[in-house]
């Protein structure tokens, strides 16, 4: 898939191209083109065409951020299961020391995987399976045999929270890359926005100060597209969930 630099830098430069196109066009136009009910009529065009990019674009920027606040709130919750169900353990007993440095290895493999470019020196390397080592510690959690209630109750409240807790990863594993750009409105809307730039040229005298109001309108949808990609990778980007919840929950699970 295209980056979000790539797409941004794609469409700046047809929409740049649109608007150049336009100035270099007026000339070359037979001046009846240029009249006023041709203009009146391009204009309505324009407004037509406008409105629907522009709300094309205001649906894809709230459908990006709207499927990254989903992916934000399972890893914080995630983070909060495994943070509850560390303290069962603990409070069960020693009998599940094992189970406990199991989940800090799954949590060490998850975090590596998924900033692959952050430093996490000193973080275990982790387990390469992540989803078989939470069904072994479910197992294992099953094959516990308390010894009085305190125990059960241990015993049963992190078995709920194990579960929890794997159905968590399940959805952040199908949810975490990237979420699919519907690529042909991509290129309607760039096809249609350069057509809009196109026909701001046909009806001005080209100067510096239009030259650069067009190049920085440009930028601007540019901007929104580039936006829309990088809100729809949580884990990649400039824009990508922060670590830090997942690195201080590795520093407790360590203690």
């Amino acid at each position: 898939p295209m980056s979000a630099f790539g797409l941004a830098a794609v469409a700046f430069v047809c929409i740049v191209a649109g608007a150049m196109g336009g100035l270099l066009a007026r000339d070359r136009l037979p001046a009846h083109h240029l009249a006023r009910e041709s203009t009146d009529v391009v204009k309505l065009a324009t407004g037509l065409m406008a409105t629907l990019v522009a709300l094309g674009l205001s649906l894809l920027i709230s459908s990006a951020n709207g499927f990254r606040q989903d992916i934000e709130r399972e890893y914080r919750e995630s983070m909060v299961t495994i943070g509850h169900l560390d303290l069962r353990l603990r409070a069960y007993g020693p009998e599940t020391a094992p189970i406990r440095e199991l989940l800090k290895q799954a949590l060490a493999g998850s975090v590596r995987r998924r900033w692959s470019d952050e430093d996490f020196t000193g973080v275990p390397a982790g387990v390469a399976d992540v989803h078989q080592a939470l069904f072994e510690m479910e197992r294992m959690l099953v094959n516990l045999a308390p010894a009085d209630e305190a125990q059960k109750w241990f015993k049963s409240q992190s078995l709920l929270l194990m579960a929890n807790l794997v159905k968590i990863h399940r959805l952040l594993a199908d949810q975490a890359g990237p979420s699919p750009l519907p690529a042909p409105v991509l290129v309607i809307l760039i096809l249609c926005s350069s057509a809009i730039f196109a026909s701001f040229g046909l009806y001005v005298q080209p100067n510096p100060t239009v030259i650069g109001a067009l190049v920085v309108s440009s930028l601007a949808v540019s901007g929104a597209l580039f936006l829309i990609v990088e809100l729809s990778t949580p884990f990649a980007g400039l824009l990508q969930l922060s670590s830090e919840p997942a690195r201080v929950m590795l520093a407790t699970l360590a203690r």
